[in-house]
């Protein structure tokens, strides 16, 4: 089976190659693919072929759903889906289910906390403006900065700190798979990173943080994105209720150990 998806050549032969009971997900490798890996024989005793398609990055997942060349994704959250769907006026997409949480951690090589961090400190955040409320939430919390009044956290940015004594310098510009890269150099006092790439960096996400975002109450659980009228599909609503099922629960609460966090079901 094909894991991972880098030309548009690979993506229109993986469409063609599907067979009709074939579903097909793109998925980041830590912890989306693993956990599909578990969903999949139970899928199967539904008649479904779960095919996973592996992506490294957060931008093909969604190209290839709009090209039709998957059936759905599974590797981000609805903030980020928002911001992409606000730059992709073509793209027509939908939450299936939300899934799981991966709270985010600060991690550092120099400080054991955040309010050692110095003056003038140089703190890395990814690329995304989706991320900069969840991150500058933390630094709010551990009574680091100060936000804006009134806004709501997933629409918090970096323009929004209005009590910044240590004159902390935020940087939203690194790819999120560089990230880990960028903690192991030590090219920053403070590096933000997404419990996927942490895992797969070998860190721990929840004994390795200086800081850790809360699971409690937390807007950002990663969700099964498909085609807008898609979410009806048999298949889909298949794969959402077994991703929901005491099965998959358990395999991530005993195999991610608080690094991903179920979603609790309503």
């Amino acid at each position: 089976m094909l894991k991972t998806i880098l030309t548009a050549t690979a993506l229109s032969t993986i469409a063609m190659a599907a067979s009709a009971d074939t579903l097909r997900i793109g998925a980041s490798p830590v912890p989306h693919a693993e956990i599909l890996e578990q969903a999949k024989p139970i899928l199967a005793e539904q008649g479904i072929d779960l095919e996973i398609i592996i992506f490294q990055d957060y931008i093909l997942p969604n190209t290839a759903l709009a090209g039709g060349d998957i059936d759905a994704n599974y590797f981000q959250h609805v903030p980020y889906l928002t911001s992409v769907l606000a730059e992709n006026p073509d793209f027509d997409f939908v939450n299936a289910g939300d899934v799981h949480i991966e709270p985010i951690g600060i991690y550092s090589r120099r400080f054991e906390s955040l309010q050692d961090l110095p003056e003038g400190g140089r703190v890395i955040l990814r690329d995304s403006v989706a991320e900069e409320g969840r991150i500058l939430s933390i630094f709010q919390r551990e009574g680091v900065v100060g936000l804006r009044e009134g806004v709501a956290p997933v629409d918090i940015r970096i323009s929004d700190i209005v009590d910044n004594p240590k004159n902390l310098t935020f940087l939203p510009d690194i790819e999120a798979a560089l990230l880990p890269q960028v903690y192991f150099n030590d090219e920053a006092d403070a590096v933000t990173i997404n419990a996927n790439y942490a895992l797969g960096a070998g860190l721990d996400p929840v004994a390795d943080p200086i800081a850790v975002e809360s699971a409690t109450d937390n807007p950002y659980a990663n969700i099964i994105t498909v085609r807008a009228g898609d979410e009806t599909r048999p298949d889909i609503q298949a794969l959402v209720e077994v991703l929901h099922s005491d099965a998959i629960r358990t395999f991530i609460n005993e195999n991610y150990k608080g690094a991903v966090i179920p979603v609790e079901l309503q």
